[in-house]
């Protein structure tokens, strides 16, 4: 299915969404992140941007500790005011708190050495395979992604999420592959 309204695809997205009960959306989650896990581009990166899911996204929360645990230097995002993210280290899920729109945010160390994040998994409403992202609508990921040109992108959906082709503007950053 083509969409050329933004505002379509994601109402026709969280149709689709609306269809599971959140504990149906986590099991559905362990093959995703399964796949992420067994990547070389995850298993052998340093520093990995990922994000702590919402009930309607894969589901990433246990994928993060796996992470942290490998050793791996586990990135956050925060958000900061009405346009921007930073990102902040994962120390433990027991030093976050709630933040905007009612996500968990680490209040570990703020991270600035954006050229030194090798993996970035990007939650989004929709994907499709040549890297076209589609948002929640208000910019966080593309104004971060277009501060990390060197690193890896991944985004991260179910799928049911993909389709034929997202609405592009110029502003919006493409994948370099969708899991």
């Amino acid at each position: 299915m083509t969409y050329q309204d933004k505002k379509l695809l994601r109402k026709e997205i969280r149709r689709r969404v609306q269809k599971y009960s959140p504990s149906i959306l986590v099991d559905m989650s362990q093959p995703v992140i399964k796949r992420m896990m067994d990547r070389e581009d995850v298993v052998n990166s340093e520093v990995v941007l990922m994000y702590y899911s919402l009930p309607d996204e894969v589901y990433s929360h246990e994928a993060i500790q796996t992470l942290a645990s490998m050793g791996k230097n586990v990135l956050l995002p925060v958000v900061v005011d009405g346009e921007n993210l930073e990102l902040r280290e994962f120390d433990a899920y027991d030093s976050m708190k709630q933040g905007a729109f009612n996500i968990m945010e680490p209040v570990g160390r703020r991270f600035l050495n954006y050229d030194e994040i090798d993996v970035a998994v990007i939650p989004g409403l929709a994907f499709d395979r040549k890297g076209g992202r589609l948002g929640r609508g208000k910019g966080y990921y593309d104004r971060l992604l277009s501060k990390l040109p060197d690193c890896r992108k991944l985004g991260m959906c179910f799928d049911f999420q993909m389709v034929d082709a997202v609405p592009a503007e110029a502003h919006d950053i493409k994948m370099d592959d969708i899991i």
